[in-house]
């Protein structure tokens, strides 16, 4: 049997090694010179003016919607199609999460769907980049002009996407990115907010440090001591230089990274696009970019004798690792609590969440390993379609 092939691994090579031991031959781990450059390199790559480096996608959020004044009394606007950190950090504010169903082919949030919950206590939009496919962010933006709404991109899965030549982040009220190890690049863990709001990016920085009008690096960066203010209750999301070190070098190869997903992407195109009775793939891409950071299909269980678990469970016996992204965040039990959802309360959620499979896509793969795994998988359904 072939050796096992990761659902997904980082690529690190010389370049992040020297950078990384430049940082520790420095003196300076913490929030230093290696984060402002890697915020520059980002800002200008997305097109933004202004990039702020946290300690996760998570805490981007948390803080951009902070940033913003959302908290207790307003509701904020998301998908179910997401991982939890999206409805969490609404949660973190003590604003309501309120769920909008997703478009059935691309899996983003239907933007009829989102008029629909509009209400007086709304106050922004965040809509979810699914699998790096991008939402349709010129009626977002129309919607949320007409209604005086704020637009929180959670980009996660984005960072190379482009909706009608224009990167994610670059025209919202603000845009939130991960460097997580199963990202597009890594940092090991890491975020970043982007915005073209200088008043919004300060207040961002302030409350990734607990608040405080100085970092360590500004108070002793010219080697005069400086005293710090607290002008507000802050956190503990500041990013590290020995994170940004990485994602100095990881940013450079970006592109490379990307040319081989979408290689690879169309290669698993090409393996399963006669399975369309047993097997629905990810939408093209209609003249925009997708980041390609995930390969999810949907296995037509309808049409199988096996479920998708159990579908789960025989490409894993063939040495591959697989993903669910994602299980729906009104079907999780915390959740499903808090809205009080029964089944089919977001249809077009529930059916994508019981059938998805997401498939190895990175680029340390190889030719062959894509190959392998299309091959397995359609072996596996085919026979459950007998």
């Amino acid at each position: 049997m072939k050796e096992y092939i990761n659902f997904n691994s980082y690529l690190f090579s010389e370049e992040e090694k020297r950078e990384l031991v430049d940082t520790l031959d420095s003196g300076w781990l913490t929030t230093g010179p290696k984060t402002k450059r890697f915020e520059e390199d980002f800002a200008k790559y997305i097109k933004a003016a202004n990039a702020v480096g946290v300690t996760s996608g998570t805490a981007a959020l948390h803080l951009a919607l902070l940033g913003l004044g959302i908290g207790a009394g307003d509701e904020v606007i998301t998908t179910p199609m997401t991982f939890v950190s999206t409805l969490n950090a609404i949660v973190y504010t003590s604003a309501k999460p309120v769920l909008a169903d997703i478009e059935p082919d691309t899996l983003n949030i239907d933007i009829a769907e989102i008029r629909k919950k509009i209400t007086k206590r709304t106050k922004a939009i965040i809509p979810v980049h699914y699998a790096g496919q991008p939402c349709r962010m010129d009626e977002i933006h129309a919607m949320a002009k007409e209604h005086k709404l704020y637009v929180v991109e959670d980009a996660a899965h984005a960072i190379e996407t482009e909706y009608k030549g224009r990167k994610m982040g670059s025209s919202s009220n603000a845009a939130c990115f991960s460097f997580h190890p199963i990202k597009n690049i890594t940092t090991g863990e890491g975020g970043m907010v982007t915005t073209d709001d200088q008043a919004f990016a300060d207040r961002v920085r302030v409350m990734r440090l607990h608040g405080m009008d100085k970092t360590a690096w500004r108070r002793y960066e010219k080697g005069q001591f400086r005293h710090w203010d607290m002008e507000y209750i802050g956190f503990k999301y500041n990013m590290t230089d020995i994170q940004a070190s990485l994602g100095i070098q990881q940013l450079k190869k970006i592109e490379d990274f990307w040319k081989k997903r979408q290689e690879y992407s169309g290669r698993y195109d090409k393996h399963f696009k006669a399975e369309k009775n047993i097997i629905m793939l990810p939408p093209p891409e209609a003249g925009n970019r997708n980041a390609y950071h995930l390969y999810p299909i949907r296995v037509k269980t309808e049409n199988l004798k096996m479920t998708r678990d159990e579908i789960i469970d025989a490409i894993q016996a063939k040495n591959i690792g697989v993903g669910v992204h994602f299980r729906a965040a009104h079907t999780l039990t915390y959740y499903k609590k808090y809205f009080k959802s029964g089944k089919g309360t977001f249809p077009n959620a529930e059916y994508a969440s019981d059938r998805l499979i997401s498939l190895p896509l990175y680029p340390k793969m190889t030719i062959d390993d894509v190959d392998y795994v299309a091959g397995s998988v359609k072996e596996i359904i085919k026979k459950a379609a007998a």
